[in-house]
């Protein structure tokens, strides 16, 4: 099903590439892109739109403070009531910066982090994020490092694509490429680290989608290969593990796509861009005890998305959110390029991973039919009765959707 799409222009929620999270069963949505007059136009960063997943009514919040430039390729990290917003690409080019807010706070108020130790990671943008035990843990994306840098680097950490004559200060030469370094951030001490890792890491890579499950956190796709590839890291060894899959098990290879953990041991994955170019509308499960895939039939086959975002909801539904439902690849003698689509979404999709419980049944089948009960409902409790008036909301507003 889809939420309502109400109380809310639809030029401001219209969005890709933006960063959300779920919280109290309200679904926070900020930054990305849209774009106007063929033009990519990055959306403000003092504001935060706020869904309410009982009603489907949204919200919009306003920030104030020492707010981001506009962004792209940024990752948005929610932890403890705080969102934090690290690297990206501004209006000058790749950043290692990073911006807090604290969304607990009746007035919210951006903040730029500018005293952490240790060293930050260098400026990149299509990278992920794990959040665990007050940690933010970076991994991987696309950016520049300077000479020294990459000298530094072990050679299986960096893929440089192209090299420039651009100055950083006193250093002549910038590299760009990949990497697949793992960076840490302490939100108690506000300190840098690189740990140590062992095992088969991941190929340098960007776009690609990540998880976590427990101490354990999950890297996938990203790279151009025809199958999907799946790699963990244990969070507390700092050791890397490779599944090794027989390729027909295998789903398609893709990036831009979102990566869900819906159990202890289970992994949703949907959409993306595959490597023909085509945008995908199939949607995966991973049995990380099994180490198996199993294709997963859903009623949003008609909805393909890319730059999308997938949260974790209630009942361990999988949120999904925005994202474009056609990007236009445009191919030349020279390169591939990702050509500016009008087609952005601001619809919610709800995909059911789990059999509801009765609670949850009840409280659907009262809001599709509230007139079945009458005075019935003015005796249930407030808190109750309040959930019910959402849910009635709900489905009263909802477009049909017609899954067969």
């Amino acid at each position: 099903m889809d939420v309502a799409e109400r109380a809310a222009p639809v030029s401001r929620l219209e969005r890709s590439g933006h960063t959300a999270f779920i919280d109290n069963n309200t679904l926070y949505v900020w930054g990305g892109y849209q774009v106007v007059a063929g033009e990519d136009v990055m959306l403000p960063s003092d504001e935060i739109w706020l869904c309410d997943l009982d009603s489907g009514t949204w919200e919009r919040r306003e920030i104030t403070g020492d707010k981001p430039p506009d962004l792209s390729g940024f990752c948005g990290s929610y932890l403890n009531g705080t969102l934090y917003i690290f690297a990206g690409c501004d209006p000058v080019g790749h950043t290692n910066q990073m911006f807090s807010i604290d969304l607990t706070e009746q007035n919210c108020l951006w903040k730029k982090v500018t005293d952490a130790k240790g060293t930050t990671p260098s400026p990149r943008n299509k990278h992920s994020c794990w959040v665990h035990r007050d940690r933010l843990i970076y991994f991987g994306g696309y950016g520049c490092k300077t000479i020294g840098e990459v000298r530094n680097a072990s050679t299986s950490s960096f893929v440089m694509e192209e090299m420039s004559w651009t100055t950083i200060g006193n250093t002549l030469f910038r590299c760009w490429g990949w990497n697949n370094e793992v960076c840490v951030f302490d939100t108690d001490t506000a300190t840098w680290s690189m740990p140590e890792t062992r095992g088969p890491a991941p190929a340098p890579r960007g776009c690609h989608a990540s998880a976590l499950l427990m101490n354990k956190g999950y890297i996938s796709g990203g790279t151009e290969t025809p199958e999907l590839d799946m790699f963990c890291l244990d969070l507390e060894t700092w050791m890397w593990t490779k599944f090794d899959i027989p390729a027909s098990c295998v789903p398609p290879g893709r990036s831009m796509f979102t990566m869900t953990p819906t159990s202890d041991h289970t992994l949703f994955i949907y959409g993306g861009l595959g490597t023909h170019g085509n945008t995908l509308s199939d949607a995966w499960q991973f049995n990380t005890q099994k180490r198996a895939w199993n294709k997963v039939v859903h009623p949003h086959k008609d909805k393909p998305r890319v730059c999308h975002t997938a949260c974790l909801g209630n009942d361990n539904d999988v949120v999904v959110f925005g994202g474009s439902s056609n990007m236009v690849i445009v191919m030349d003698s020279v390169a591939v390029l990702v050509a500016p689509s009008d087609n952005h979404c601001r619809d919610v999709i709800i995909f059911q991973a789990e059999p509801y419980s009765l609670f949850r049944l009840c409280e659907d089948f009262i809001g599709r039919n509230p007139k079945l009960f009458g005075k019935y409902l003015d005796w249930l409790p407030s808190k109750i009765h309040n959930k019910i008036d959402k849910r009635v909301a709900f489905f009263s507003a909802m477009k049909p959707v017609h899954t067969a």
